[in-house]
């Protein structure tokens, strides 16, 4: 806080307090960015029906996260193979990170 305090021009007002009990969002914000994308929805809720396994699913959140834009091109094309996403499906996601990723100007993410 005191960090943040010196960064904006004031005291910070809020109170931290330890957390003692955690709630997931509503089921239909999680995931949100992938379930913005239909190829890519469609594609992962076969391979995870029920929205807990989507939820928990590692690789919905790493494509969740390069679709929001966070990691590399080149991260991703190590992690592609890992996520067991059709070819088509696995171009999309590549051609989206592609089209971010060559847009002047573009902060990715890390």
């Amino acid at each position: 806080m005191k960090r943040e305090a010196g960064r904006h021009r004031g005291k910070i007002l809020t109170e931290l307090v330890p957390v003692k009990e955690f709630y997931l969002a509503e089921d239909y914000h999680q995931k949100h960015r992938l379930r913005s994308d239909s190829e890519l929805f469609r594609e992962l809720h076969i391979m995870y029906p029920a929205n807990r396994d989507l939820v928990n699913s590692t690789a919905a959140a790493r494509i969740n996260g390069y679709l929001d834009g966070y990691g590399t091109l080149a991260d991703l094309e190590k992690e592609l193979p890992g996520f067991g996403l059709s070819p088509a499906v696995g171009k999309e996601l590549t051609d989206i990170v592609k089209r971010r990723e060559g847009r002047s100007g573009c902060i990715v993410r890390r």
